[in-house]
């Protein structure tokens, strides 16, 4: 059976749907005879950019909160690369907050 991972990205709010389109594009989200799945949940993100930091949000040196989105997909290990280099040209950030780690997507044996 192929490999899976599942990506964790964090996202302002009002980019959620152009990123969860890019990382789409590239592969994520594709399991059987479907494409583009996705699950997303509302939150707030918060940061302190450091000297420099040339942050898309906020001011150097002070604290933010920011509106975010946080989605998650499966997809194919083999497409990582691909699918972490859409996520970070879709990504407003200067370093966008994700993670990869592998999941298990096999169903049981019938019987």
């Amino acid at each position: 059976m192929e490999e899976f991972d599942c990506l964790v990205v964090y996202v302002p709010t009002a980019d959620a749907d152009g990123l969860r389109r890019a990382i789409a594009e590239a592969g994520a989200g594709r399991l059987g005879n479907y494409a583009a799945c996705s699950f997303s949940t509302e939150g707030t993100g918060r940061f302190l950019p450091l000297d420099g930091a040339r942050p898309a949000v906020g001011t150097v040196g002070e604290p933010e909160e920011v509106p975010e989105t946080r989605i998650e997909a499966i997809y194919r290990r083999v497409e990582r690369d691909a699918i972490v280099r859409a996520l970070v040209a879709a990504h407003p950030y200067e370093t966008p907050a994700f993670m990869t780690f592998p999941v298990d997507v096999s169903l049981p044996p019938e019987g």
